[in-house]
């Protein structure tokens, strides 16, 4: 590897280093190679992210989202040298030479975040799905592209779909955990008719829920869709190597005990930002480096029980 696309993919690792502590946990148990890519894969979607979350004007963000689909028109073509001056360009051009992603992903993410901008509200889970397909299930199907799947492995064909399901499990876990932020944000993003059925159209603007609001029955109702979601995604987990397995049961189980956390007391969502203690997310990456969840997915799934 030349020193300049060296430079660039550790300019990605820090980027993801400091501002995605659970993803970045959970890439460290990859080998370097594919550690690398995911990081230029991550430097890439967050510069799509903020742009939408920065506080520019509407026209300006949609202005520079078409400006970063034209880069990844660039990289897509092959024409990023590696003395580029955006070493995310120059990073994502070098993993994309190397690994099979499927950068179209990448313009679903703009699509989704182009959706923010519109400032787009969603009545009912089938709509909220396109959004979180996009902006989670795309990163699924990209991040699948460098983790690669394990030659025979037993519905293999469906990888794709599963990497895709479990993105809408971690999507739907933040949407649940950042009520408040986005609340003050202007952007609500759980199912208006949920909102609906349980009292909770008023919105989350304050540190309790609205008056005479069923909150907790709102909380319990989508952390059992999105455990749905997940134990439909870990049938990918006995499809992956063992580091990239490990690295998924990681990131998925740090997010499945924020769901823990998040049923236990549903308006600590109202509060503040739940997380994880570090020596939590150190058992979760046991557990995954392991194997351990894996294999109890492979068992489960002979019995038709996942």
């Amino acid at each position: 590897m030349s020193a300049p696309v060296q430079a660039a993919y550790s300019y990605c690792e820090a980027v993801t280093g400091q501002q995605a502590r659970n993803f970045a946990y959970g890439i460290r148990l990859l080998p370097a190679e594919k550690r690398q890519a995911m990081s230029a894969l991550y430097a890439f979607s967050r510069r799509v992210d903020d742009i939408g979350d920065g506080e520019l004007q509407p026209e300006t963000k949609r202005t520079r989202l078409e400006s970063t689909r034209t880069l990844l028109d660039r990289i897509r073509g092959g024409v990023i040298d590696e003395d580029d001056t955006d070493p995310v360009a120059v990073a994502l051009a070098d993993a994309a030479r190397r690994f099979p992603l499927p950068l179209d992903g990448l313009d679903e993410l703009i699509d989704g975040v182009l959706m923010d901008v519109r400032g787009a509200t969603y009545e009912t889970w089938d709509d909220l799905k396109v959004y979180c397909r996009c902006v989670a299930g795309a990163i699924g199907r990209l991040s699948l592209g460098v983790f690669g799947t394990e030659p025979g492995a037993p519905g293999v064909d469906r990888a794709a779909e599963y990497a895709d399901t479990l993105g809408l499990a971690l999507q739907l876990t933040n949407i649940l955990r950042d009520v408040r932020e986005d609340a003050g944000n202007g952007r609500t993003y759980l199912p208006a008719d949920d909102l609906a059925k349980f009292g909770c159209s008023a919105g989350f603007h304050r540190a309790t829920p609205p008056p005479g609001a069923d909150f907790a029955g709102l909380v319990h109702f989508e952390v059992r869709r999105a455990r749905a979601l997940f134990a439909e995604g870990y049938r990918l987990l006995p499809m992956l190597d063992r580091r990239s397995g490990a690295c998924v049961a990681a990131m998925a189980g740090i997010y499945r005990r924020l769901l823990d956390r998040i049923e236990r007391d549903p308006e600590a969502v109202l509060r503040g930002r739940v997380s994880l203690p570090g020596h939590e997310k150190a058992y979760v990456a046991v557990r995954g480096l392991s194997g351990l969840d894996a294999r109890y997915i492979s068992r489960r799934t002979a019995r038709g029980r996942v």
